[in-house]
């Protein structure tokens, strides 16, 4: 059963809310991510460790959101292109549950509890 034109615009929907909310994220998060100075003039140690912590986590959580985007880009190349909604191992349709939790899955469920194998 493929995806009627409602449900594609539904998904289009979630998917750009997310991206734009990604893209937000990433603005207000610039700063976090700056290399953390080592001047124990201004902080002290334990101080910098918990910034450098925080730096790492930040930049761990750009590096996410970055891939996450580039998912989102190509579920919309794929609604696009009218591939959307098709799983990329075996060609059924993506349950529309599963896109709704998920919209960036490109397997169904059966394929992805495989390894897509």
């Amino acid at each position: 059963m493929e995806l009627t034109d409602g449900e594609l615009a539904e998904l289009r929907e979630l998917l750009v809310a997310r991206r734009d909310a990604l893209r937000a994220t990433a603005a207000t998060n610039e700063a976090a991510t700056a290399v953390v100075e080592l001047d124990q003039a201004r902080i002290g140690r334990l101080s910098r460790m918990d910034a450098m912590q925080s730096q790492a986590m930040s930049v761990e959580i750009k590096r996410r959101n970055d891939r996450e985007l580039v998912a989102i880009k190509a579920a919309l190349a794929r609604i696009d292109t009218e591939e959307y909604g098709e799983c990329l191992h075996c060609g059924d349709t993506i349950a529309m549950a599963r896109l709704r939790a998920n919209p960036v899955a490109t397997l169904c469920i059966e394929c992805a509890e495989r390894g897509g194998r």
